[in-house]
């Protein structure tokens, strides 16, 4: 037990009794299919994962296998003999870097063998953690590539490697498990919904709890060893009793009710598929086998559904729509008749549905919201204001978007109307090396590798295991040490050394981006609901680039000036909000948001010189502007921005298109929005 001194003991964890069952549960039932652990940091998330691999039953495995494969099972290396000897060994607990590369993931060619001569694989992670834990931190960061191989081994159980003409296949069967900081950016639904499970972590709020934390932190620190003794009865006890839920899980029965009563809260809450009714009925079989029942109760299926049903319920990013509901909305799910189909009735005097369009309920026209009086000089000429004298004006008032309260302009607040923006006003093109995400492609070593051809001269990215097997298949005599003669020492010149076929890496990626919103806010913009429609179509887009984990910020000009109202990479509830209640009334300071723009893509560009930054602005561009101050601000946020758009939002029979000198100065393109309203997560990538 030395090995396992050092490790922080699961039963000695504190206020995270969720996080433990659900663990316990997968201890039981590894066919749960995982767990996913979503928290804010410092919440014990990668300290109860490994705590879990210690109490873990031992596996037998062939004795000649370098890792867990059992007679029969396809290795790495071929099928593992019916007749090999076992021996225990410990389950395995594999830890996936975030940095790591698909060869580490799947396998590659066994570089020291190719060295000598000799064309054979060397097994990767997923090998590794067969039959044990596959651990991965920050699994909502991990590059795409890396989460298609893992989506195809979880689902299939198979491992396999086609690619740079290395073929192979073996057994891959682990428990997945995943913590992640929502923070950060969600999950592929894809990848979602293979983890079985899904916890929601937090600190505790009760200072006692907290303070028992501290004290058993500290004292682990102080004599691991001793601590260890300290609960060395609790988990023998915890191990113990894993392995009789184990035995005993298979002969649990499910009675028809709580099928029932499972299969009806799924129906209620309208879960895609049948994945989370499965995952349910075998997480209540293994809570039950835990409690040493011989049959699922009520409580065990109501346990099991806060842990099955919770991360697959529909979530909106920005927070106006049908999110993960909470536990009273799955109790109430849980309470209906079991086998009704409707488990809860349809509440009476709800009136007309929202006209927002994105799920949220209008405003109630008391103002609620920010009131926008943007105090200052802009020199923009006050030859807009007549909308703002329109019926649905409102007084001011404070809200998230916080305007001047003191604001003379009368103000109208409309809910968002459906709209889109076109495809084109979100392209950027080239590639980038900006951090990893799903808006333009990618370049660079941080892109996935996916392929490899023949180097040019100055190529930079040698492919190491595709050059090497090259010369095996060419018959050359082995390198020996000699790579350092055709290879440049800086790994960035290849230099070109008789017959030797050196390959280069082919590379494919999205990076994710800056997206700099730039709204026109003024009077002139609440006449035939265009600030409405502008905000139908950045809802949207809100919800596309949360999917393509972009950064957004949020800038409105009105009155007499701009504000940023939402930072980059602040909480897309906040970017909603904020458009949301944004109100229309005064000028149009049409130099100022562009000037704004322009500072803020800056400020990013000096913390992130990597991501590349997208503005999008939208306005009638009904603005005089005498002095030309508008064309040098559109100038100047040509240069700081990698593309501007410029979205026209005038409609009707009379069009000055003035937007279109905006589009022209910034040395960007021109749009117009959409009429229909199609959800942008749906569409192709820009």
């Amino acid at each position: 037990m030395s090995g396992t001194a050092h490790v922080f003991p699961l039963s000695a964890l504190v206020g995270q009794e969720a996080l433990v069952e659900a663990l316990l549960v997968n201890a039981v039932a590894p066919d749960v299919g995982g767990v996913l652990v979503r928290g804010e940091r410092g919440t014990a998330k990668s300290t109860a994962v490994r705590a879990l691999a210690p109490l873990l039953p031992a596996v037998d495995a062939a004795v000649d296998q370098a890792f867990a494969f059992a007679p029969g099972e396809q290795s790495p290396h071929g099928p593992v003999p019916h007749d090999a000897p076992l021996a225990p060994r410990p389950a395995p607990l594999v830890e996936l870097p975030l940095g790591a590369t698909l060869d580490r993931l799947v396998g590659a060619l066994d570089l020291g063998r190719a060295l000598a001569g000799e064309q054979a694989f060397e097994a990767g992670l997923l090998a590794r953690a067969h039959r044990g834990i596959l651990y991965v931190d920050e699994v909502n960061l991990l590059p795409d590539h890396l989460v298609d191989a893992l989506l195809d081994a979880a689902a299939s159980g198979v491992a396999r490697v086609e690619r740079e003409a290395v073929s192979a296949s073996h057994a891959a069967r682990f428990l997945l498990v995943g913590t992640m900081n929502v923070e950060e950016g969600e999950l592929r639904p894809q990848l979602l919904d293979r983890f079985g499970l899904g916890v929601e972590v937090r600190a505790p709020r009760d200072r006692v709890v907290r303070a028992e934390i501290v004290r058993r932190r500290l004292a682990f620190e102080r004599d691991p060893a001793a601590f260890a003794a300290r609960f060395a009865a609790s988990e023998d006890e915890l191990r113990e009793r894993i392995a009789a839920a184990r035995a005993r899980v298979g002969g649990v029965r499910l009675p028809e009710r709580e099928l029932l009563r499972i299969t009806g809260a799924c129906a209620e809450l309208e879960i895609d598929g049948v994945r989370g009714d499965i995952v349910c009925a075998r997480a209540a079989q293994a809570l039950a086998a835990l409690d040493g029942a011989d049959e699922v109760s009520e409580d065990h299926v109501r346990r099991a559904a806060r842990l099955a049903l919770a991360h697959r319920r529909h979530r909106d990013p920005l927070g106006g729509g049908p999110d993960g509901g909470t536990d009273e909305d799955l109790q109430r799910a849980l309470d209906g008749e079991p086998g009704d189909g409707d488990l809860e009735p349809e509440p009476e005097g709800n009136g007309p549905p929202s006209p927002q369009g994105d799920g949220s309920p209008a405003p109630s026209g008391s103002g609620d919201g920010p009131s926008s009086g943007m105090g200052g000089a802009d020199g923009s000429s006050g030859g807009e204001s007549g909308a703002g004298d329109q019926a649905g004006s409102v007084s001011a008032s404070a809200g998230p978007a916080s305007f001047s309260p003191t604001a003379r302009a009368r103000e109208r607040r409309d809910p968002p109307a459906p709209a889109q923006l076109p495809l084109a006003a979100l392209v950027l093109d080239g590639a980038g090396s900006g951090p990893a995400g799903r808006r333009a492609r990618g370049r660079g070593a941080g892109v996935g590798a996916i392929d490899s051809r023949a180097a040019g001269p100055q190529s930079g990215d040698l492919a190491v295991v595709a050059s090497l097997r090259a010369r095996l298949v060419a018959g050359a005599p082995p390198m020996r040490g000699e790579l350092g003669s055709y290879v440049d020492p800086s790994m960035s010149v290849v230099r070109a050394a008789g017959p030797i076929p050196l390959h280069e890496h082919v590379r494919a990626g999205r990076e994710a981006v800056l997206l700099c919103l730039v709204v026109d806010a003024s009077g002139s913009m609440g006449a035939r609901q265009r600030l409405a429609k502008v905000k139908g179509a950045l809802l949207g887009l809100l919800r596309d680039a949360y999917a393509r984990r972009d950064r957004v910020a949020v800038i409105a000009f009105r009155d007499a000036r701009a504000e940023l109202l939402v930072r980059p990479g602040a909480p897309l509830e906040q970017a909603g909000a904020a458009i949301r209640a944004l109100p229309t009334g005064g000028r149009t300071p049409l130099a100022a948001g562009l000037r704004e723009a322009a500072l803020v893509i800056g400020r990013e560009a000096v913390r992130d010189p990597h991501r590349r930054s997208v503005a999008v602005v939208l306005t009638d561009g009904r603005v005089q502007d005498p002095h030309g101050a508008v064309p040098a601000a559109a100038r100047a946020l040509g240069r700081a921005a990698d593309a501007v758009h410029v979205v026209d939002t005038e409609d009707g029979h009379v069009r000055l298109g003035l937007a279109g000198r905006v589009a022209v100065a910034a040395g960007g393109d021109l749009h117009r929005l959409a009429p229909a309203f199609a959800p942008p997560t749906r569409r192709s990538a820009a």
